[in-house]
């Protein structure tokens, strides 16, 4: 699937062997192919900008495809899904991990099955759906379902998520699925060391294999004014954490994204030889979580 701008206006249409769901008011899907895409909505109590676009050195499409889905009027799934690079279809994994994604999203809100298991089973079945394609591909996809004050992963590769306070506090932080995420997890590795260390681009988890694994985070209780982010490698593979944090943890979420993706930008087309340098599709989506009407600034009636 794919979100086509045109006439002032967005809309889905389906790719060969791709459905569509009705089910889902406000469905956003990007893919960014060959230029990038931006889109802003308002959905689960609060404030979603995605983006994504392919590496500046890349002549072929985007791998990478952004979903929002609506889950009622106080919940939304957030999706990010990165075709693996130097395997065959990279895109076309991608985005038929959304679609069978979305898919079942649709048919579990239709017969109203809870969150939780209406994603797993999501994921299981897209699993499903990319080991059909049998052309050796294979994609990370990471999910974060937001549930009112709460918010849960749901991970499978080395796309990550974050739950910032608007101090900085992380109140969630995935582990990448890699050689050097789990280095970095066990305190072998620092993160600056693990963003120049010549097995970073290795995955150890994907969605379209017979082995694939989902790790399900615990449940975090968000504040007003909390940040989530998901972002795909293209993005931490080039920026340091803190300066992640930085950006996304205050002010409005149009402008942390614009500040995250330049500096993003500038580190793949500069290799100083001191600051992380990949090129690679990059894509992010940040949500905000508002205030409620008759709340103070803390949050408290």
């Amino acid at each position: 699937m794919r979100l086509v701008q045109g006439a002032g206006e967005a809309r889905l249409t389906a790719r060969p062997g791709s459905v569509v769901a009705n089910h889902i008011d406000g469905l956003l899907v990007l893919d960014g192919a060959f230029k990038p895409d931006s889109q802003s909505a308002e959905a689960g109590g609060g404030l979603v900008v995605a983006f994504t676009e392919r590496a500046p050195d890349k002549d072929t499409e985007n791998e990478d495809t952004v979903a929002v889905i609506p889950w009622g009027p106080e919940s939304v799934v957030l999706v990010i899904a990165d075709g693996a690079g130097g395997l065959p279809a990279g895109k076309r994994a991608s985005l038929t991990a959304v679609s069978s994604l979305v898919e079942a999203l649709s048919v579990a809100m239709s017969e109203t099955v809870v969150l939780r298991t209406a994603i797993l089973d999501g994921i299981e079945a897209a699993n499903e759906a990319v080991q059909r394609l049998a052309n050796g591909s294979a994609t990370t996809l990471t999910v974060v379902a937001i549930e009112g004050q709460t918010a849960r992963s749901y991970q499978i590769g080395d796309s990550e998520a974050l739950v910032v306070g608007q101090r900085g506090r992380i109140k969630l932080q995935t582990t990448a699925h890699s050689p050097t995420g789990f280095a970095v997890e066990a305190g072998f590795l620092d993160e600056r060391e693990a963003l120049h260390h010549a097995e970073r681009h290795l995955v150890s988890n994907f969605l379209g294999t017979s082995d694939m694994s989902i790790d399900i985070g615990a449940p975090v209780e968000m504040r007003p004014m909390d940040t989530v982010l998901l972002a795909s490698d293209g993005l931490m593979d080039n920026v340091h954490l803190a300066e992640i944090i930085e950006h996304i943890r205050k002010g409005p979420a149009e402008a942390a994204v614009n500040s995250v993706v330049e500096l993003a930008r500038r580190r793949m087309r500069l290799d100083n030889g001191r600051e992380p340098s990949k090129p690679d599709d990059l894509s992010l989506i940040v949500f905000r979580k508002q205030r409620k009407a008759g709340r103070n600034s803390t949050g408290t009636p």
